[in-house]
């Protein structure tokens, strides 16, 4: 999901310099903030910050300690075959569903849990009370309206048991599903008003050449079973967004013989919904790294651009191994498409679909690029399309397609192209829990788009400005400051319905990436982190990691225990000022080196850079680790010099959330 737009400063790793002669000062007694004294006041406790026992519980046989998948682990699986029709005169979408359901837990299933997330839009819905918004009156839908729920026995269908509460649909079966590999198969028959502008994630909306659907969360899901809590059966309510298991998915969409539909996933009946020019068209795509278009702003309005003038048509896509489809439809889209070049010489085809009125002459561009610099950066992208939609979402995203907004354009257009893109990694490619964990989709995929930024066309859109990142356009060490300092602010760890809205992009998104920034630019080094972060990708692409598989997985990918950076910056919003207390020649003489004491002040650690600029003009850098501070509140150490010094700096590239810069810099006198 997105937000809207900032700023970004790339952050420079230091290497370790050379070994310094240390003297460690005696500890200050801790004291709260009383009085002005830098070198006595002092809210850090070095035993909070480092103590062990980090983790609640040991590895286990479906979670490894290391932060992989365990021999064990497990994971069920669910295949749906969709036969929907979007009638755009009701604005009701109909549809037949059949479910296969694998259950390869170790446990008997007595029942299901299936999401209705239509069920949102009801007047009577838990969502309309978690959050302060008041609909207006013709704003709800009577969401989901199930005419049956079936069994499929194979040569017999019998009627379910089933109830709904809210975006839940539980199936109370006659005869549990047996453990390890037992399946049952439903079918289940619905429809529901699409919603309109208020959709906000699925809509209609009118534009010059007529109406824009988006469809989404358009089809009954299973809930996620998984050895962390069975049943993850928390409601939609808006913030949280997805859990879902992985399988195939083959849908029909039947729509006006007019339209286009763009649908995640392969389409399987070309000759019966294309034209053969758009055919051959999409053919010259395939074999082209240049935008090519299937169908021109001229021919949007001409009949010849469809392969019949009336009735309707039956659009037919299969995905494989994915959690979700969406799809958009319009009789108003113009259609370009351009090849994808993948890892191993693998090829993808990557498209757009908008309005005449929308300024997306570059959209595939985008698209094509992120999804190239995402594969060869940290995982293969694995579907043949990828499509960036225009419609009124506002920026969301499903496996396989992007909704991004018709008013979009130039930088705002990468970005969130790039940013809504960067999510078939995070949550669809690794299947996160995001309704709980929000952070663990848009803090990573928020991450990995900065650096996208800094790699488009030599930098075209660098540094990232959007809305997931620095929120207030500047430096990010110092736009974080206000967040972590402010006493009424959530934690990354919330619930993610439990986030208030100005809060929501803050600790959702920015916070997590910064700390990502962080850790690969000042606390592993590059190598390190990538090397870990990818090895985390690789592990869990389309498994369910939960919080702990993450940390897990960098910690020992990356070979340092970091219980304490995950416990300041994602458990609490502890605050860091590493200030600079003394800086004097050795013994009053510059051949002696330059002797500097610096105390850390808040409850948070980091590993941090001196810089002293001599009077020649020259500078050098020292880099400490964060054991720097396993013992200490205070350290007096002294760095070799062979001429006088004009100034020391602690954090000279203003890289570290400091909260307070003023005390970074002494002269020497």
């Amino acid at each position: 999901m997105h937000s809207t737009t900032t700023d970004h400063m790339k952050l420079k790793f230091i290497g370790i310099a050379i070994l310094l002669t240390l003297t460690i000062s005696a500890q200050a007694q801790r004291k709260r903030r009383t009085n002005t004294n830098d070198t006595v006041t002092s809210n850090y406790q070095p035993s909070e910050a480092f103590s062990p026992l980090y983790y609640s519980e040991k590895g286990n046989e479906m979670h490894s300690a290391n932060g992989e998948p365990g021999p064990k682990y497990w994971q069920n699986r669910v295949d749906y075959v969709i036969s929907a029709e979007i009638d755009t005169v009701s604005k009701t979408l109909t549809a037949t569903e059949k479910l296969n359901y694998t259950n390869n837990s170790p446990d008997a299933l007595q029942y299901l849990w299936l999401q209705m997330d239509q069920n949102t839009y009801k007047k009577t819905a838990r969502s309309n009370f978690s959050t302060p918004f008041s609909p207006g009156p013709n704003q709800h839908t009577s969401g989901y309206e199930v005419e049956s729920v079936s069994i499929n026995h194979g040569d017999v269908i019998t009627k379910a048991n089933f109830i709904i509460t809210d975006t839940r649909m539980q199936i109370r079966l006659p005869k549990a599903i047996t453990p390890n590999g037992g399946s049952i198969s439903l079918i289940i028959k619905y429809k529901y008003t699409i919603p309109g502008n208020f959709g906000n994630r699925t809509d209609y909306v009118d534009t010059k050449n007529g109406k824009i659907y988006e469809i989404a969360q358009w089809f009954p899901r299973m809930c996620v079973y998984d050895d962390t809590r069975g049943w993850d059966t928390l409601p939609f309510l808006g913030s949280g967004e997805f859990y879902l298991e992985y399988g195939d998915i083959d849908y029909q969409i039947t729509v006006p013989a007019d339209m286009i539909v763009a649908g995640s996933g392969e389409l399987l009946n070309p000759k019966d919904v294309l034209t053969n020019q758009q055919m051959n068209r999409l053919n010259e795509a395939r074999n082209s790294d240049k935008t090519i278009m299937i169908r021109t702003a001229a021919e949007v309005t001409s009949p010849a651009s469809r392969p019949v003038n009336k009735g309707k048509l039956t659009w037919h896509f299969k995905m494989l191994n994915t959690r979700d489809v969406a799809f958009g439809a319009s009789k108003a889209y113009v259609w370009d498409a351009a090849r994808v070049n993948l890892p191993g010489g693998k090829k993808s085809l990557a498209m757009s679909v908008y309005p005449v009125e929308s300024e997306w002459a570059r959209a595939t561009e985008y698209l094509k690029k992120s999804i190239e610099y995402f594969s060869e950066k940290w995982f293969a992208y694995p579907y043949p399309v990828a499509i960036n939609e225009a419609g009124i979402a506002g920026g969301m995203e499903y496996p396989g397609i992007v909704f991004d907004g018709i008013t979009d354009k130039g930088s705002e257009l990468y970005w969130i192209t790039a940013h809504e893109i960067g999510h078939n990694w995070f949550p669809m490619i690794v299947g996160s829990d995001e309704r709980r964990f929000g952070w663990m989709d848009e803090g990573l995929n928020t991450f990995i788009d900065v650096y996208a930024s800094d790699e488009f066309n030599h930098g075209e859109f660098a540094p990232k400005r959007d809305g997931e990142y620095a929120p207030g356009g500047g430096n990010p060490a110092d736009e974080i400051i206000p967040i972590i300092t402010d006493p009424n602010a959530p934690t990354i760890m919330t619930a993610a319905d439990a986030i208030a809205e100005k809060y929501r992009h803050p600790f959702t998104y920015f916070k997590p990436a910064f700390g990502l920034v962080l850790l690969r630019e000042q606390i592993l080094g590059k190598d390190r982190f990538d090397y870990a972060f990818r090895n985390y990708i690789h592990k869990w692409a389309y498994k369910h990691p939960q919080p702990d598989d993450f940390f897990r997985s960098i910690e020992n990918g990356g070979g340092e225990d970091l219980s304490w950076f995950w416990k300041g910056w994602f458990y609490n919003n502890w605050a860091l000022d590493i200030a600079l207390i003394d800086a004097k020649y050795a013994s009053k003489d510059p051949k002696n080196g330059i002797q500097i004491t610096v105390a850390n002040k808040e409850q948070m650690v980091m590993p941090f850079t001196v810089e002293v600029k001599l009077k020649d003009g020259s500078k050098q850098r020292t880099y400490f680790p964060v054991e720097t501070w396993l013992q200490n509140k205070t350290l007096t150490f002294t760095i070799p010099t062979t001429t006088e010094v004009e100034s020391v700096t602690v954090d000279p590239d203003n890289a570290l959330p400091d909260i307070n810069r003023k005390n970074n810099t002494l002269s020497v006198k």
